[in-house]
């Protein structure tokens, strides 16, 4: 049986840096479409487009650009491909104590402290602050390392002090994870990725995970705080989301080209997901997106 190994990514800070800064043209990231994990906290700013956010048990489709903040180990894809239409991406990967074991206890950083603690869960910051922080890290790509540590900083107090924010995972899921634990769940997370269009068995996943199935069963929901099946319908329900607001197709049609086999159930699963049906979805992003 094919094993899908899950990615664990080791992170490099740039030349003269005490993290790792990177700043790519439109779909040009195309390092981190498989789920990974890596001790560096990460930060994301992704300028316009739409495109998956996936992070740790969480999916989501995000519209007119995103901004991220992942806590250590916590795993998570890449947020860009060809479809996105970003204009640029930024990632910022830092160790917690980049600057040093200490400084996260001073007084004057321990609102710092807080956001990263926060980051174990995964954040996503609301439009506001996206405007405020987006053009200081795009200008960070031709500043000088302490310009750009100094920029960062900045950077970090704008993101402790925002109200515009959403912890995007239920907590204690990464206080759980363990590094076998990561292993694991990269693995069934990389295979719901690359098989949501098909049928999905218990038995197939449980036996991948080398567990019977109930033990799968209440691992998957104390790891992520949600069932399998749950994770796996969500994850169909934001790629029916993507196709809502990109693709001129049927709703029925978009239905099946997302791994659900029956309509009804579709209609009920998206409302119970979204809030809404799907037309009025779709009809509410055309607004937003082009």
């Amino acid at each position: 049986m094919k094993k899908i190994r899950p990615s664990f990514e080791v992170v490099e800070p740039s030349f003269g840096s005490s993290f790792y800064y990177s700043k790519y043209i439109e779909n040009a990231n195309n390092k981190a479409h498989l789920w990974h994990y890596h001790p560096e906290i990460e930060m994301v700013f992704v300028n316009g487009g739409s495109g998956k956010r996936q992070i740790g048990s969480h999916v989501s489709y995000y519209t007119d650009g995103d901004l991220i903040l992942i806590g250590s180990n916590l795993p998570h894809c890449g947020f860009t491909d060809t479809n996105t239409g970003n204009k640029t991406e930024v990632v910022v990967q830092m160790k917690p104590d980049f600057l040093g074991a200490e400084f996260l206890t001073l007084k004057e950083t321990r609102g710092i402290a807080n956001l990263f603690e926060k980051a174990k869960y995964g954040i996503a910051f609301g439009k506001d602050t996206m405007k405020l922080v987006g053009p200081t890290l795009e200008k960070m790509h031709n500043a000088w390392p302490l310009e750009k540590l100094l920029a960062l900083l900045g950077v970090l107090r704008e993101l402790e002090q925002a109200s515009d924010y959403k912890l995007l995972n239920a907590q204690n899921f990464s206080l759980e994870m363990q590094v076998q634990d990561n292993d694991r769940i990269n693995m069934v997370f990389n295979y719901v990725k690359d098989h949501f269009l098909e049928e999905i068995s218990l038995e197939h996943i449980a036996e991948m995970a080398s567990m019977t199935v109930p033990s799968f069963c209440r691992y998957f929901k104390k790891i992520t705080k949600k069932t399998f099946t749950k994770f796996v319908n969500e994850y169909r329900i934001v790629h029916a989301s993507k196709l809502l607001a990109e693709k001129p197709m049927s709703i029925a049609n978009i239905c099946f080209e997302s791994g659900f086999n029956n309509f009804s159930h579709f209609n009920k699963i998206f409302k119970e997901f979204t809030g809404k049906s799907a037309s009025q979805y779709r009809q509410e992003l055309k607004a937003v997106i082009k």
